[in-house]
């Protein structure tokens, strides 16, 4: 019999909820890394570089590695023989380890959790509570994986049921592509194949957490039917030429992994979640004699790549910009961005066209005439800093308000990741302003950019208030231009085409 502690356990989980904030898996590094060097995109190589720059400089800082510490899974598998010294429940000692993860003074974690999911949307303020997963199995250990998952990624999670018949991968590819770019590619997919609908997307998750090992697996060949699906849809997915950021390129997955699971048989459950550029997961066991030791990373683990910003970059001063530069600019273009910009992100976008709409006039120092909007909630400062990682949120969520922004706001530009939609690019095109992107997963690269930061409106708002933000050389790319034309539409096809030309490579 073991005999588990709670403090024991309450210790391992804070400890590693910190430890995956700032050091990403050395196999996802090397994987990362093996793309950089196969990649022919230079708008993708050029974001890869800033991605593993951004990693190798969070290991050495010890801050988060995304702006988005995520919402936290835990998976507990625990031996039937386990015992425990602790005077709560199990889901009540994880949270209390959450809490003290995402507060914790030294290398605080943006709390992005919101109760009344439908309803008033109050943020918690310590991120709590976690998705608890407890499955008893045969032993006297305590197994724990413990991941943070941000809302870029999650929000790409897919499931169907498709008939016994049907092609899994014919439907993986038709799927992917319409989840766009806000997922941060390069990343894993993860698959889940059969069970039940919520088997299916357990299994999905769960696959994600295991090693990055498809380059073995090509090496030695595949030996099952499922080893011959992550093969065919490693090779088919990147031939889609999505790639890094969505810019176009050769890798936008590292690796495929799945599991299954018997179902019915009318039945095939089929679930899919990538995980981002920022993928943080580790695995402990506990077995009675005190808490888990997480060992650091070498360093060495992570490449030496330098990155100085991108070369021909056009430097561009925002305290004097005006749409006639704007209409100068062309997608794939590379600016760095000097100057005031205001932030804002869905609950701030709300509430300003809530006060716009009846008439009320918006807070003293909110004037965005002739100004940049970053959609940004940024993590809290530490000392020594202006404001802690601050890279981009998914740009989609605002195209409801783009048009309204633009019109009553006097907004020129606005910031994000990932692609726009439909309704964006239309009020973009109508109203001649341009998005900008900014590397999703180079979070901590970003926040050096901000040489002050200030709040001044929606402080209530926490995370998601609006903030000014004086930066010096921000690297950005241009995705959308005043004419409505898309990186996002046209580094895909170009590369697609390509590549259908050129064999995909496995090393």
């Amino acid at each position: 019999m073991t005999i588990i502690r709670e403090q024991d356990l309450t210790d391992s989980i804070a400890d590693a909820l910190q430890y995956i904030s700032y050091y990403h898996p050395p196999d996802y590094i090397h994987a990362l890394y093996q793309a950089y060097q196969r990649e022919e995109s230079e708008a993708a190589r050029d974001a890869i570089a800033q991605i593993l720059v951004n990693s190798r400089m969070c290991a050495e800082g010890r801050r988060p590695i995304c702006q988005d510490t995520g919402i936290v899974t835990v998976f507990l598998d625990i031996g039937m023989e386990v015992r425990w010294d602790a005077r709560d429940d199990v889901e009540t000692m994880v949270n209390r380890a959450v809490h003290r993860a995402y507060t914790d003074p030294d290398n605080p974690l943006r709390a992005s959790v919101v109760r009344d999911p439908d309803g008033a949307r109050i943020n918690s303020g310590d991120n709590t509570p976690a998705v608890v997963h407890i499955n008893l199995v045969a032993g006297s250990t305590l197994g724990v994986t413990v991941a943070a998952k941000g809302g870029g990624s999650e929000n790409k999670a897919r499931f169907s049921v498709l008939n016994p018949s049907d092609d899994i991968a014919e439907w993986v590819l038709r799927t992917l592509p319409g989840m766009g770019a806000g997922w941060c590619p390069p990343g894993i997919l993860g698959i889940g194949i059969g069970g039940t609908a919520e088997k299916a997307m357990l299994l999905a998750k769960r696959a994600l957490l295991e090693p990055v090992d498809i380059q073995e697996l090509a090496a030695r060949g595949p030996r099952s039917h499922i080893e011959e699906l992550r093969l065919h849809l490693y090779r088919e997915v990147n031939a889609l030429g999505i790639g890094a950021q969505g810019l176009g390129g050769l890798t936008t997955v590292v690796d495929v992994k799945i599991l299954d699971y018997p179902t019915h048989a009318a039945s095939k459950p089929v679930a899919m979640i990538p995980n981002c550029a920022a993928t943080r997961h580790v695995h402990f066991t506990l077995d009675g004699s005190g808490p888990a030791t997480l060992q650091p990373p070498r360093l060495q683990d992570w490449p030496q790549i330098t990155w100085e910003g991108a070369a021909g970059a056009r430097r561009v001063d925002l305290n004097g910009i005006s749409r006639d530069d704007i209409a100068a600019w062309r997608p794939g273009d590379t600016l760095l961005l000097s100057g005031r910009l205001l932030t804002g992100r869905d609950a701030a976008h709300k509430r300003i066209i809530d006060l716009l709409s009846s008439g009320a006039k918006l807070p003293d120092g909110l004037d965005f005439r002739g100004r940049f909007i970053y959609y940004v909630g940024p993590v809290d400062p530490v000392a020594g800093e202006v404001v802690g990682p601050a890279g981009p949120t998914t740009a989609t969520r605002m195209d409801k308000f783009t048009d309204a922004m633009l019109a009553e706001t006097g907004l020129l530009g606005m910031i994000g990741k990932a692609e726009r939609g439909p309704q964006g690019i239309d009020a973009i095109r109508k109203h001649r302003s341009v998005y900008l992107i900014a590397t999703g997963g180079a979070a901590y690269l970003v926040a050096k950019a901000v040489k002050a930061a200030h709040v001044v409106a929606f402080e209530d708002l926490g995370m998601e208030a609006v903030y000014e933000f004086d930066v010096q050389d921000m690297p950005v790319t241009v995705a959308v231009d005043h004419e409505g034309n898309s990186i996002h539409q046209l580094g895909p096809q170009q590369w697609r085409a390509r590549i259908a030309g050129i064999p995909v490579q496995i090393d």
